[in-house]
């Protein structure tokens, strides 16, 4: 029966709407005088698509006459009945929403107020309001659209005891509702326009097309309708629908908003996250423009920032849905899985999450796990950020986005009055009104209060809208006649609202060229108290600079307590560490490397190490930071190089003091003996050698390195260089051919000798520094840098060292020759020593020199150098300052003379002995030949001893 009932009434409701079409069709023709039926009857049909056949959508509505008529699209219930029939019949609206009739509310009271505000009343005109309700039903908010958009339309709600009124076309002209009383009369069919009816009261209403529209809630129901209003250029502006999409004006030119859109939401999602460090997340969502346009924005956005999503979970966005339950209980079972994923973000509606929360709880209980564990931190963006959740502790924490919020005052006290009296301001003055509340009051139910559904947002942004369309009004009437129908038309007043700023609450707004108004966001964090969920403002998000402004005061701050907890796939790495993720895996899940050598990382969870620069720093394997490589070189404060430095001293002192006494005591025959004059020549070269020797030591620059090998090079030239002449002198003296002696003798030029070869060094030094000199250079190590001299031409060094060893070498083969003097002239017999140290000491030097590097490779030439300077001491000097010191009796003339007799009487001794029978000499050899030799053998040892008184006295 209740089902021949419904069939009845949708037939019923199909054919009051197609007489309803035909009427319109008539009076459009009627209109351009063609004639059609009678005005009553469009009043009968249209009264009855109103009460009879709309059902909840088409009942639900409110029209205020007015010059400038506004739209208003509002769901006031919260879903819609299945259709199984295959005709086009209209759903029947379910579940009455408390939300979308405070907002329904709040455009009304926006409307009163303007409409008495000096603005309008001044210029004479007033704004019109035509609500329909939506069901949250993209074909419903058609339908409403539809009607909004359609022609002028003279309709009437007829209240008749007896029979239907024929009355005559009223002007369509007509704005405000007219009571029309007629009394009984005679119809006739030649008088089409006489009454022939009972007592009846007709409300007589013209509704004109709507200029601009408020709404819709949601983006998926916008878009729908901005679509059709963009066929028109009429002016929509949505209070709630954020999908990036509408911001496109090539594809919604007529739409604006007085919200921001969905990019700079999950740009402030992002943010939180990213200062959070939340990189391992979860996202619910709607299917709808919506929920797919909010997901998107959220994927690139958050891989911008390496925040990765774990799970996308997309849900039916309408209850009545047959895969909606599923398709919660697969999101809960998902949840569940990923315990590691502690943050998730959320596009979906109240009802979904309110299910989702159930369905989570009755999981986690059904696997054996306390309500503990299904504890979260749920980013809810603005769809849901406002609802009343009554067990927000077992969710954990949610952290809400909401939209700027501006003063209640003066709605709260609107609303008051609605609940005290059943009926609203100008109620008594508007059927249409007064029914509307009526109908309110029925579908809430009695002492039920809408005062928990007042989210100040969204009042908020209802508000903006109507003002802003107040605005853009005034300045389109300034220049145009609004009272006349169809003197202006909706594209003029798109034009006005793109141009004009509107001021709220002492701020002055405008839409931007994407046409939004980007005031950023409210952020709260929910706590339940009292029976009551609580959205506690604890931070604002600015989105000109993406940033957070905390405040809530307090020592700690609700928002900032949460960054305790831990969302991540992997653990963090630390400094010296970089990420390394598994191919086909998140980024957010890894293993963390140490760092290789040289390489470095300086904050956590880096992607790669960073190299360090090289020239200059190093860094051990898993370093945080490179090490400034240590500057290194053979310093003052090395204790080898005290040591050397201190033999240095010690050979210079030495030196001087040898100098002074061979000075003092020059005219001794030791000194005499030992060179005279090239004794201190040598001396004070040595003393220029170990001054050399002390430029191998500290920071060497490029002039330090030239100076000290050309030092010691030239120095050491001429030291040799006088040896040399000592023991060509001794050779000239007892080891030539007699015949040769007075050629030799006439060639032997002391300083000449001196001069040449230290010439012959300058030359080769000269042409060293000229060519390609030594400078100073960085051996660049692993851990250090070695600051160390660079010889410049291997070549030229090796022919400086090899000259001097080459006069070393003649020092020593003429010196070994004279090897046998008198004990106290055995000058040749210290310079064998001397030059053969000199060259064991250099031929040593070599190989260490070529096979050593780093910081003591300076030492090495500088241990040589001292060697050859000592051995020269040692040699040379040291016996001569003794016998001067403790010997004095043999620094005498006549000590040497008799040590020269006792040398040659010994030689003529040993060669006679050589020369006897016994010495094997052959017999054939006579007594006179004899003789003869012996004679000789005295002649030269003559000449031997003159030499030396020579040689003595130089």
């Amino acid at each position: 029966m209740r089902e021949e009932e419904e069939t009845e009434g949708e037939g019923e409701k199909n054919r009051a709407q197609e007489r309803g079409r035909r009427c319109t069709k008539e009076r459009d023709e009627r209109s351009e005088g063609r004639g059609g039926p009678d005005m009553d009857s469009c009043v009968a049909l249209l009264g009855l698509l109103l009460f009879a056949g709309g059902g909840a959508a088409e009942r639900f509505e409110v029209l205020i006459p007015g010059d400038i008529m506004i739209g208003g699209i509002f769901p006031l219930h919260e879903d819609v009945q299945k259709i199984t029939s295959f005709s086009p019949t209209v759903p029947q609206c379910v579940r009455f929403l408390d939300r979308g009739v405070v907002r329904a509310l709040a455009m009304v009271d926006a409307v009163q107020r303007a409409n008495a505000a000096p603005l309008l009343a001044n210029a004479n005109l007033t704004l019109g309001v035509w609500i329909r309700d939506s069901c949250s039903d993209v074909g419903t908010a058609l339908r409403a659209t539809e009607e909004f958009t359609r022609d002028e339309t003279h309709c009437a709600n007829t209240t008749d005891n007896t029979t239907t009124t024929n009355t005559t076309a009223v002007n369509t002209s007509a704005v405000n509702t007219s009571t029309v009383n007629t009394t009984t009369a005679k119809t006739t069919t030649a008088n089409p326009t006489t009454v022939n009816t009972s007592t009846a009261n007709t409300t007589d209403t013209v509704r004109r097309p709507i200029m601009a529209l408020i709404g819709a809630t949601q983006s998926e129901t916008s878009i729908a309708i901005a679509r059709q209003l963009t066929l028109r250029m009429i002016p929509q502006i949505s209070y709630s629908s954020t999908a990036s999409i509408l911001s496109d004006k090539t594809r919604f030119p007529a739409f604006l908003r007085t919200i921001p859109n969905d990019e700079h939401q999950t740009g402030a999602m992002v943010s939180l996250l990213s200062s959070f460090r939340w990189s391992w997340v979860g996202v619910v969502t709607m299917d709808g423009d919506y929920g797919r346009s909010a997901l998107d924005n959220f994927l690139w956005q958050s891989a911008d920032e390496q925040i990765c999503v774990a799970f996308k979970s997309i849900i039916p966005g309408s209850t009545s849905n047959q895969n909606i339950y599923a398709a919660i209980r697969q999101t809960a079972l998902t949840i569940y899985n990923n315990p590691k994923v502690k943050v998730i973000v959320s596009f979906a509606k109240p009802t979904i999450m309110q299910f989702l929360f159930e369905e989570l709880k009755r999981q986690t209980l059904a696997a054996g796990d306390s309500v503990e564990t299904m504890r979260r931190v749920w980013i809810a963006s603005d769809s849901w950020s406002s609802m009343d959740l009554k067990n927000v502790e077992e969710v954990g924490h949610v952290v809400g986005f909401h939209f700027k919020r501006g003063n209640m005052e003066h709605f709260l006290n609107f609303l008051s009055r609605e609940e005290v009296s059943g009926q609203g301001e100008g109620a008594e003055s508007n059927p249409d009104l007064k029914r509307f509340y009526s109908m309110i009051n029925a579908e809430k139910g009695e002492g039920r209060s809408l005062r928990p559904e007042i989210h100040a947002d969204a009042v908020f942004t209802v508000q903006m809208a109507v003002l802003a369309i107040v605005h853009a009004a005034m300045k389109m009437c300034h220049h145009n006649d609004c009272k006349t129908p169809g003197a202006v038309q909706p594209w003029q007043l798109l034009e006005a609202l793109w141009m004009e700023e509107f001021e709220l609450e002492g701020t002055r707004y405008r839409f931007d060229q994407r046409g939004d108004i980007n005031l950023g966001y409210d952020v709260s964090v929910w706590r339940f108290q009292a029976e009551v969920t609580i959205h506690e403002t604890v931070a604002e998000y600015q989105p000109q600079n993406h940033s957070f402004i905390y405040t809530r005061g307090g020592a700690v701050n609700p928002l900032t307590a949460l960054k305790d907890i831990v969302s991540r796939c992997s653990n963090s790495c630390t400094p010296g560490q970089f990420k390394k993720s598994a191919e086909g895996q998140h980024t957010c899940c890894y293993e963390c490397i140490n760092c290789t050598e040289n390489y470095y990382s300086n904050s956590t969870d880096m992607d790669q190490c960073l190299s360090c620069n090289t020239d200059r720093e190093w860094a051990p394997e898993g370093s945080a930071a490179c090490i400034a490589k240590e500057m290194l070189f053979f310093s003052w404060n090395n204790g080898f190089a005290i040591v050397l430095v201190s033999f240095c001293a010690l050979g210079i002192v030495l030196a001087l003091l040898m100098s002074a006494l061979f000075f003092h005591r020059r005219e001794t025959p030791v000194v005499r003996a030992s060179g005279g004059p090239l004794s201190q020549v040598i001396l004070y070269s040595l003393i220029i050698s170990f001054v050399s020797a002390l430029l191998f030591v500290g920071q060497p620059s490029s002039l330090q390195c030239k100076a000290r090998q050309v030092i010691y090079g030239i120095s050491f030239t001429i030291c040799v260089a006088c040896i040399l002449v000592k023991t060509l002198q001794i050779l000239l003296a007892f080891q030539f051919n007699p015949a040769l002696q007075d050629v030799l003798r006439k060639l032997y030029q002391p300083y000449v000798i001196v001069s040449v070869c230290a010439a012959l060094q300058v030359a080769t030094c000269i042409c060293w520094l000229v060519l390609k000199s030594p400078f100073s250079y960085v051996i660049n190590q692993n851990t250090t840098l070695i600051l160390d001299c660079h010889e410049g031409s291997y070549i030229a060094f090796g022919v400086m060292l090899g000259y001097i060893a080459l006069l070393a070498f003649i020092c020593f083969v003429c010196a070994f020759k004279c090897r046998k003097l008198p004990q106290q002239y055995n000058e040749a017999r210290f310079i064998t020593f001397s030059m053969l140290l000199y060259l064991i000491s250099w031929l040593l030097f070599i190989p260490i020199y070529v096979t050593t590097s780093g910081v003591y490779l300076p030492a090495v030439e500088m241990v040589v150098i001292l060697i050859s300077n000592y051995g020269i001491l040692s040699c040379h000097f040291f016996p001569k300052c003794y016998v001067i010191l403790f010997k004095k009796d043999k620094n005498t003339h006549s000590a040497f003379r008799k040590s020269i007799y006792e040398y040659t009487s010994k030689s003529v001794m040993s060669f006679s002995t050589s020369e006897s029978p016994g010495s094997g000499v052959g017999s054939d050899v006579s007594i006179e030949e004899m003789k003869d030799v012996k004679v000789s053998v005295l002649s030269q040892d003559l000449k031997q001893r003159r030499c030396l008184r020579r040689s003595s006295s130089i």
